[in-house]
């Protein structure tokens, strides 16, 4: 069990890192976005929000693939899985149990749900605060 907590830890330690990495560079494009954009509110909402969502779905997508390749390292899926729908599965909490780890593996999946559960709303919360922004630069404007 210790072995599955560390490696899962170690993993998702991984995607944190990743994520808050995005998150930066996210916040920051955003800002300069703001500071810069000339166009009317509308259109500055469109222009920051789309980014934003779709480099935050492209990093989840990572995230997924890493969790795959650790899958593939400690070889927890039975043979012939695909390792990345089961680590999608898992990760967005979905769950279908078609897919299920080897027994001495069985905590990666649950770990990765959780990681899956708290870099989501993460990303939930840094939606809502470029959204909140954009619409407060858009109301000065």
């Amino acid at each position: 069990m210790l072995r599955q907590l560390l490696f899962g830890g170690a993993v998702s330690a991984v995607n944190i890192a990743l994520h808050a990495l995005v998150m930066m560079i996210l916040i920051k494009v955003a800002r300069r976005a703001s500071d810069r954009s000339k166009s009317r509110a509308s259109e500055h909402l469109v222009l920051v929000m789309i980014p934003t969502v779709l480099v935050l779905m492209i990093t989840h997508a990572a995230e997924i693939v890493v969790w795959s390749l650790a899958y593939g390292l400690v070889e927890a899926t039975p043979e012939g899985a695909d390792r990345v729908y089961f680590a999608f599965v898992n990760y967005t909490t979905l769950g279908y149990g078609d897919v299920v780890p080897v027994r001495r593996w069985n905590l990666l999946g649950p770990m990765t749900a959780l990681n899956g559960v708290l870099l989501i709303g993460w990303s939930t919360a840094v939606i809502f605060e470029v959204l909140r922004r954009a619409l407060r630069e858009a109301g000065r404007r």
